[in-house]
């Protein structure tokens, strides 16, 4: 009988080991020669149980990368149907197909296009143009911009023209899942003051656009002004209202377009003076069905200051922190994740908020919180270029990433529970590997970062709960040496599963890791 009960301990012990290796299985992709650090690429997701990734070498050499289930390459198919050189590109990606959205400048037209492509990155059909703009420069910024309802059932090209200080031209052009022209439209919109600007646009299940025009006390200063616009599916016009903004000074705003309660949900940091302080989180909800607003300023407690100060002083507390997540919760309540972030030089010329201030990279993350479900979105994806980020030989520039702080709200824009993640990175001219991704599993909010152990970058992995307990998961033990992590350029690709893309020696890999 002792015996019996011995070897059943065993057979427990073994199958509690097999579950962990595999809860932490982590699997690289080899090297490939032509992708060297000097390369950016792009994670597009999972399809058909395959890992897609484009790559772009050279400016002019577009391919898509095709890894299994076990990060082997089985295909690398070039797209040799781009024109050479691309303004921009992006991805939607659905179970077993994907569209790429790209723009290109041939003599004075530039061209929205679009190209839907198979699970293993192959083009299904020629390149449908979206929209075109004749011009009379060279253009090397982004021109065209393309949004996507949660659902990816709805697809939206949009262009600005603010040739007109006094009016902006907004033209649209609204499609469905297969790229069907639904509606196009071309709109003014007055801009009453010298600093007002169009911002955050976002597109809702139903196909109605919202947009926001801000204006400030002058250009990269505090948003002292707001208005919501939208534009219903088949409609020529829009419609609008100015949301109050009560006697403060708003950051850079960051929105989520809350699609099971029909709500628009507007947050940022606020100050009580113009370029002071961070004091709080101003939270604006707009209420599709009633058109009704609701907004809650609250500010932050001495405690979270405390908790959250790093080497600032209680007032400073939040002055280097930016919004990089925004997570919808069902019950129309929601939870950010905001980093501390800064520069320092050796000729002593250290970043601000208001130098970041409109150009900072805000990664809003998409789906909904609860213990019990997660509704999100693993399709959309952007380029990565994590080694363009470089400053003059004669003085370096040492990049920061600190504490994260998270906090949720409720329905009504109160706190229901705060907590931070301790964290201390840096490194000199580039950021490639500070940073953090986080990953939504339902029960759990997931923070993959690297910390350094005897000189060596580690990824580890910390989680919150729902109540707002973290849990200091031990170190991924499995991780091969030689290869550090580039965990802000993560994606999750499915409930519990992520692409993280690394650096080994002078070349970029991928690899897969499994959550438990």
């Amino acid at each position: 009988m002792l015996r019996t009960q011995k070897l059943f301990l065993i057979i427990i012990l073994l199958i509690g080991f097999s579950f962990l290796a595999t809860a932490q299985k982590v699997i690289y992709s080899e090297p490939d020669r032509d992708d060297n650090i000097s390369n950016n690429f792009m994670i597009i997701g999972k399809l058909n149980n395959n890992c897609l990734i484009y790559k772009n070498q050279r400016g002019d050499m577009h391919s898509i990368a095709v890894y299994d289930a076990q990060m082997k390459l089985i295909e690398k198919n070039a797209l040799d149907f781009l024109p050479g050189k691309i303004i921009s590109s992006e991805f939607l990606a659905y179970p077993n197909y994907c569209y790429m959205f790209y723009q290109f400048q041939k003599r004075n037209i530039i061209y929205s296009m679009a190209v839907k492509l198979d699970a293993k990155g192959k083009k299904m059909s020629d390149p449908i143009q979206l929209d075109t703009t004749e011009i009379s420069f060279f253009a090397s910024n982004k021109f065209y911009s393309v949004i996507f309802s949660e659902d990816k059932q709805k697809i939206m090209c949009f262009k600005v023209n603010n040739k007109n200080d006094k009016k902006h031209i907004v033209t649209t052009s609204l499609f469905d899942k297969d790229l069907q022209l639904i509606h196009r439209s071309e709109i003014g919109i007055q801009m009453p003051d010298r600093n007002d600007f169009l911002v955050d646009f976002v597109l809702d299940n139903s196909g109605t656009l919202f947009f926001i025009r801000a204006a400030g006390t002058a250009q990269n200063d505090n948003i002292t002004k707001i208005t919501l616009f939208s534009k219903e599916i088949n409609a020529s016009n829009v419609s609008f209202t100015d949301l109050k903004v009560p006697g403060i000074f708003l950051d850079e705003l960051n929105v989520k377009m809350d699609n099971i309660n029909k709500r628009f949900v507007i947050v940022s940091f606020y100050s009580k003076q113009r370029r002071g302080n961070v004091d709080g989180l101003y939270a604006c909800y707009w209420d599709q069905s009633k058109s009704k607003e609701q907004t809650n300023i609250v500010s932050f407690s001495d405690e979270l200051r405390a908790e959250a100060k790093g080497n600032n002083n209680l007032k400073s507390a939040f002055n280097d922190y930016f919004l990089r997540n925004i997570i919808l919760k069902k019950d129309g309540g929601f939870i950010i994740a905001a980093e501390a972030s800064y520069t320092s030089t050796r000729s002593g010329m250290n970043s601000n908020r208001w130098d970041s201030w409109g150009g900072n990279s805000i990664g809003i993350g998409s789906g909904y919180y609860s213990p019990n479900a997660w509704v999100g979105d693993f399709g959309r994806s952007s380029m990565a270029y994590p080694f363009g980020r470089t400053t003059n030989f004669n003085d370096v520039t040492k990049y920061y990433a600190e504490n994260i702080a998270i906090l949720s709200y409720d329905s009504i824009g109160k706190v229901e529970w705060t907590n931070i993640i301790n964290k201390s990175q840096y490194d000199e001219n580039t950021d490639y590997l500070i940073g953090y991704t986080m990953v939504n599993t339902g029960d759990l909010l997931h923070f993959f970062f690297n910390v350094q152990e005897k000189r060596n970058n580690v990824l580890t992995n910390q989680s919150i709960t729902s109540e707002g307990q973290i849990n200091r998961n031990p170190t991924i033990k499995n991780l091969d040496k030689g290869y550090d992590f580039m965990p802000k350029y993560a994606k999750q690709v499915g409930f519990r599963q992520i692409i993280v893309p690394c650096q080994f020696r002078n070349y970029v890999c991928f690899a897969k890791i499994d959550i438990n």
